[in-house]
């Protein structure tokens, strides 16, 4: 009967952590940070600049256990949330999906094709782009960082402020800005 007692928080705990990540019909998972546009990358991209926030996009798939493990354990962190809807202009690209995404060079492909076109090979993958982007460059040649599958909570941090930064422009390699802030970040590793 203890254990049972003591079991029944950490359940709770279970089913709250699991009822907060909604699951979309197309199986991906659904954040408020999360936009709905047309998936035209360069009318994203104006429209990110007019909010003053950095375009991103998040490459996901049904099933993705390191999805689910960013948005139950990484993404909700309240530092990183805040980060996520307040500074970044997040699209969801579903890596077999088949809605037509426009690329910053005019191509139209399947969300199915266009990821292979990027080269992504895995889930979760989130890319950064630069305020302006040259024309006739694919997303894959304009982003500024990419992250390819699911990182713990300092990194995913680090990595947000780096880009907010412009990190990418400087000498400093995101990993020597990684080691040099994971000791005093407020999300820890």
């Amino acid at each position: 009967m203890r254990k049972m007692l003591l079991a029944i928080p950490l359940l709770l705990a279970w089913a709250a952590t699991a009822l907060a990540v909604e699951l979309g019909d197309d199986g991906l998972h659904k954040t408020p940070w999360m936009r709905d546009t047309f998936k035209d990358l360069r009318e994203d991209l104006a429209e990110a600049n007019a909010e003053g926030k950095r375009l991103a996009v998040i490459i996901e798939q049904r099933g993705c256990i390191y999805c689910t493990r960013m948005h139950e354990e990484v993404f909700p962190v309240p530092e990183i949330d805040a980060l996520l809807n307040e500074k970044f202009f997040f699209v969801q690209i579903n890596m077999f999906g088949d809605i037509e995404v426009t690329d910053f060079d005019g191509e139209s492909l399947p969300e199915r094709e266009i990821t292979r076109k990027w080269g992504a090979l895995f889930t979760p993958t989130l890319m950064f782009f630069p305020e302006s982007v040259v024309d006739g460059v694919t997303a894959q040649q304009a982003s500024v960082a990419t992250m390819p599958g699911a990182f713990g909570k300092g990194t995913t941090y680090n990595l947000l402020n780096w880009v907010l930064e412009h990190g990418y422009e400087g000498e400093e390699s995101f990993q020597k800005y990684h080691a040099r802030k994971l000791a005093d970040s407020p999300v820890g590793e």
